[in-house]
């Protein structure tokens, strides 16, 4: 069964950082190109990251030089540092795997990122 186990969100201060963590069966990480989303109340569901199985990436506009993707291959994990967080950054993030070279796309359940003071 294919998982992906997302971790890390919560409130935080402007200004501040998180680190999302989204642990993936091992039988997709491999295959896969990996990506965070993040959809806010009454917003479309956005791409926030991406990276690919040999770590190029890339990233939406918004969140160019605060946000850092990376993933650990020896751990089937996929992160997303989270730096000079704005209010306009909450929204619930949600980690993707898309098997390359085919239509299998999985998502996991998603994490609540607040940024208030």
């Amino acid at each position: 069964q294919v998982q992906l186990v997302e971790s890390g969100g919560g409130l935080v201060q402007p200004g501040g950082s998180l680190r999302l963590s989204c642990a993936a069966s091992g039988s997709i990480f491999s295959r896969s190109a990996m990506a965070w989303y993040r959809q806010a109340p009454g917003k479309q569901r956005e791409l926030v990251a991406s990276i690919t199985r040999d770590g190029s990436t890339n990233y939406a506009d918004s969140v160019k030089g605060r946000f850092t993707i990376s993933r650990d291959n020896a751990k089937n994990t996929v992160y997303l540092q989270m730096n000079s967080l704005k209010p306009e950054d909450a929204a619930v993030y949600v980690c993707n795997a898309q098997i390359m070279y085919t239509w299998a796309n999985y998502w996991g359940q998603g994490t609540q990122v607040t940024v208030s003071s």
